[in-house]
C-alpha cells in the first residue's frame, strides 16, 4: 500500500491528454486559505479573505501562473467578520459579498455590508458599504450580465443595489412587498 501511495504522489499532476505535466505547482497561498475562492473564466483563481485590522483581502492567480498576486485592500475595516465572504463569477467579473461587525458572529446583524465587484482582470475594485444592515444575500446578473444586483428580502420587503459597468453602484432601494 505504501509503496502504491508513493508511486502515485511521485507521478505528479496531469495535463488535459493524461501525460505528465511539466509546469511547476502553483504555490499554496500564503495564508493557509481564503474565506472563498473561486475559479476564473480564463482558468485562473481569486480569493477572499478577512485580515484582521486590515480587512477584505483579494488575492488571485493567473492561469499558468504559478504564485499568488500580492495582497490587495479592498474593503479596510476595523471590524470584526461574521458571517462567510461569498464570491460568484459573471463573464468579466467577480462579485463580493462580506458582512463585518462586533458580535456578528454571535447572531448580532452586521454593522457593515459590503458589496464589491472586481474587473478588468481583477486590477480594479468597485465597492459599496451598506451600515446597519441585515447584509446581503445573493448577486444576480441581468443585461447580458453587464449589470449585478445584489438583493437581501425579509417578509416586508427586498432591499436591492444595481452595479453596472458604466457607471458602478447606485443607491440601495428598498421595495415594499
Amino acid at each position: 500500500m505504501a509503496l502504491l501511495l508513493g508511486t502515485l504522489m511521485g507521478c505528479g499532476r496531469l495535463d488535459a491528454g493524461g501525460a505528465p505535466d511539466s509546469r511547476p505547482a502553483p504555490t499554496p497561498h500564503p495564508h493557509g486559505r481564503f474565506d472563498a475562492e473561486i475559479a476564473l473564466d480564463n482558468g485562473g483563481r481569486a480569493g477572499m479573505y478577512y485580515a484582521a485590522g486590515r480587512g477584505l483581502m483579494e488575492q488571485h492567480l493567473d492561469a499558468g501562473a504559478t504564485r499568488w498576486s500580492s495582497p490587495h485592500l479592498v474593503h479596510r475595516t476595523g471590524a470584526d467578520p461574521c458571517l462567510s465572504v461569498t464570491l460568484k463569477r459573471f463573464r468579466g467579473v467577480v462579485a463580493a459579498i462580506a458582512n463585518w461587525g462586533p458580535y456578528c458572529a454571535d447572531g448580532e446583524p452586521p454593522t457593515e455590508s459590503i458589496a464589491a465587484v472586481g474587473s478588468m482582470g481583477l486590477s480594479k475594485w468597485d465597492t459599496e458599504v451598506t451600515k446597519d444592515f441585515d447584509g446581503w444575500e445573493k448577486v444576480t446578473a441581468s443585461d447580458g450580465q453587464r449589470e449585478l444586483t445584489f438583493t437581501n428580502a425579509s417578509t416586508e420587503s427586498v432591499t436591492r443595489l444595481r452595479w453596472n459597468r458604466a457607471v458602478g453602484f447606485s443607491d440601495v432601494e428598498e421595495i415594499p412587498r
